[in-house]
Formats: structure tokens, sequence, C-alpha cells
């Protein structure tokens, strides 16, 4: 009989206390002005190092490095791991091809978002699985039956996202050139140990680094000497949501709450609803919440995630949206102003059928705080298809030296 096996990286009496320090942070409280810190999936991670300004334009104009080190991170491997992989993911895994990273999502029986990561194909039977949430015990649950080994490498493996228009100057500056013919979404072992992926969460061109823990302090100083040449910078977190939204990535937790963490009936979300049905295949055979999604499929979406261009300037987080001025239809999810795009955007859940068959004579509600005073606006909202931030640059190959 097949049967899963669990690997974790952590001993079973090794309980840290307080907030976890990653391989990272030495690098980063030597240059850290701010000293905002955050947790981070029970890390420390910094919010800001220097000013959120300056390290938001070093993204799209220079380099950065940002520590993913807190990110879940899951070895799948075994003869079965691809069948146990389709039976869970919503979208054909097998299309991902040895050497390639895909996006990827899974759901709970009901057909409700658990959470969406990034899946990383090693070999035939060996995969990677990067997310926001804590998924031991919902893999293990997944692999029950089929012969393959579930490792939690959240641990034992570092991560680090080199990104912006500089980024593979400091690569090859770093004698990291190797990483020049890596496509979007391409994955190699550029050195022993050393795994870059061309992948990231800002919509520009970039990297991420996979390498084992006790030897990431050396790459940071590999890439932060040669880099200062290119302008690489240290940031934080709240410069990476500015990108992430102008490239219209979602979020956990801002954009859909994963149902394993939710309290209240009704607040989970569906793929279909968060416009990821390109993702989700019918065709390729039973996997979790398959009927419950064709359902929703036949009788239609109460609710879609969509993109919104409002008007004025100011950002619209939390934001009540309106149809005629009247009608309340939803709200806004994740709302900034865009310095690249020079529009105030936003990712905003509308209610059926607007966004869908209804798009026009939408406002939001926007309150400002000015001189201990509040002033309601009604601004008109625009729906958008496309991303706010797209460039060339994220999909070239090679990439030119910028």
């Amino acid at each position: 009989m097949s049967t899963a096996t669990a690997v974790s990286s952590t001993a079973p009496n090794s309980v840290p206390l307080g907030l976890i320090p990653t391989p990272f942070l030495p690098q980063l409280e030597a240059v850290s002005r701010a000293k905002s810190w955050t947790n981070w999936a029970g890390y420390i991670s910094p919010l800001v190092l220097d000013t959120m300004e300056f390290e938001y334009f070093a993204i799209r104009n220079q380099a950065t490095l940002f520590d993913i080190s807190p990110m879940h991170k899951y070895r799948i491997s075994g003869p079965e791991a691809g069948p146990m992989l389709e039976r869970m993911m919503t979208r054909n895994v097998g299309k991902i091809r040895e050497g390639r990273v895909g996006y990827t999502l899974w759901c709970d029986e009901e057909g409700m978002l658990i959470d969406d990561g990034t899946l990383f194909r090693f070999g035939p039977d060996d995969y990677r699985l990067c997310c926001q949430e804590p998924m031991f015990s919902w893999l293990l649950d997944a692999a029950w039956g089929f012969d393959v080994t579930i490792e939690d490498q959240s641990h034992s493996v570092a991560g680090l996202s080199l990104q912006g228009p500089t980024s593979f100057s400091v690569l090859k500056a770093a004698g990291l050139g190797a990483a020049e013919t890596l496509r979007p979404f391409d994955l190699a072992e550029v050195e022993p140990g050393l795994w870059i992926s061309r992948t990231g969460f800002t919509g520009d061109l970039g990297y991420e680094f996979w390498i084992d823990w006790d030897k990431a302090p050396a790459l940071w100083d590999r890439l932060w000497e040669p880099g200062q040449t290119w302008g690489l910078r240290a940031i934080g977190y709240e410069a990476l949501e500015i990108a992430r939204i102008e490239a219209g990535f979602i979020a956990a937790h801002a954009d859909f709450q994963p149902v394993h963490g939710a309290i209240r009936l009704g607040r989970g979300r569906s793929p279909l609803e968060l416009g990821f049905e390109r993702l989700v295949d019918f065709d390729k055979g039973h996997f979790n919440g398959r009927r419950a999604l064709l359902a929703q499929r036949r009788a239609g979406l109460k609710r879609r995630l969509v993109r919104l261009d409002i008007g004025g300037f100011k950002p619209a987080q939390g934001a009540l949206i309106y149809h005629r001025k009247r009608r309340e239809i939803g709200h806004v999810t994740s709302g900034i102003w865009s310095p690249t795009a020079k529009r105030n955007i936003a990712l905003a859940e509308l209610k059926a059928p607007f966004g869908g068959a209804i798009k026009t004579n939408l406002w939001t509600e926007i309150y400002l705080h000015e001189e201990g005073q509040w002033d309601r606006r009604m601004v008109p909202v625009q729906i958008e298809t496309k991303p706010f931030f797209q460039t060339p640059r994220a999909r070239l190959t090679p990439p030119a030296p910028f």
C-alpha cells in the first residue's frame, strides 16, 4: 500500500521563544535606519529600512534585496509526487516542466481557496512548494495513500529576492552571469547548492535565490558590495506592497482570506471569484474542490475581484464601492497611489453582476482627515483589465544591462 512520509527540519523539542531571526537579519540590521520590524510567519521581517519612498523607487529604477526566508517551503518528492499534486492543485501540474516554476492554487472540498503559491519542479518526481500559510498538515492529508515524502524546509532553506531593472547587472557583477539565459519562471542550479529562479512579486525584472540557511549570509555579502555600483538597496514590506499592487498580484489576508483561517462562514473565496479560471483545469481529472467549482461556474459567480482606476489621488484602502452613488456593491481590498503609473489604483471585490455585466457608473467613498476635520468624497471608478504596471524588461531574455 502506498504511504506518505513526513520529514520535519525542526527538532521536536526545539521551540524558539519570540520572533525568529532569519539568516539575513545581521545584514538587515546594519542598514536599518527606521528600525521598523514586523512579524512574518514568526520571523523578524522589515517593514521599512530607510524610507518607503526610497525603497519603492529603488524597485522601479535600480535593484533591491528583500528577505523572503519566512515563506513556508515544502519539498514534495517520490514516485507519486506528480499524481498527488494533481489531486491537490487546481491547475495541470504536469504542464510545469523540469526546471520551471508555476503559480498555483489549492482548495478545500467546497472549492474555497486555502492558499496560493509557487511550485518549483526540480526533477520528474521532485518539487518544492513555497507559500504564505503553514501547509505541512494539509500536505500530509493530501498525500495520504500516495508514495511521496513531504519535507518541511521552512527552517533549512533561505530565500532572497533580487528585483529591479539593474538586477541582472548585479548578478553579473557578483559572478552569477550564468543566470543570463533564464527566462521568466525558469529555475536552475547555477552553482552547487545555489538555485536561482526568475520569479518575483514586483512585475519587474527580478530573481529569487534559494540556498541552505547557513550559507545565506555569504550570498548577501557576495551581492551587496558589487551591487552598490548598480544602486542596490535593501527594502522592507511596505515598498514591496506598492509594487505588487501595481503588478496586479493578490495577497493572502488582504485580497482573500485563506479559508482555513476564516472564522466566520462565507468568508472564503474561490479561484473563480478571484479571477483565476485559467488556473482551474476541469479537464485534467478529479482534484480537490472540482465538483464545487463546477457547480459555482454553472450557477454563476456571486462576487469577483477586479482592478480599479480610481479618481483623485487619495488612496482608497478599505473604501466602499457604490453603483450610482447609492447602492453598496463591494469594497477595496488593496488600494494605493501608484508613483510610477501616476494613478490612484486598487484591487476590489464586487458583488455580482457588478464588475461583470455592469461596469459603469461605479463610485467609491473616500474619507479624508485634514487638519482635524473629516471630508467625505465620492469619486468615480473605472474597471481595468490589465495590470497597472507592465514593462518589457520583465520578459526580455537575455536581460539588457539597464
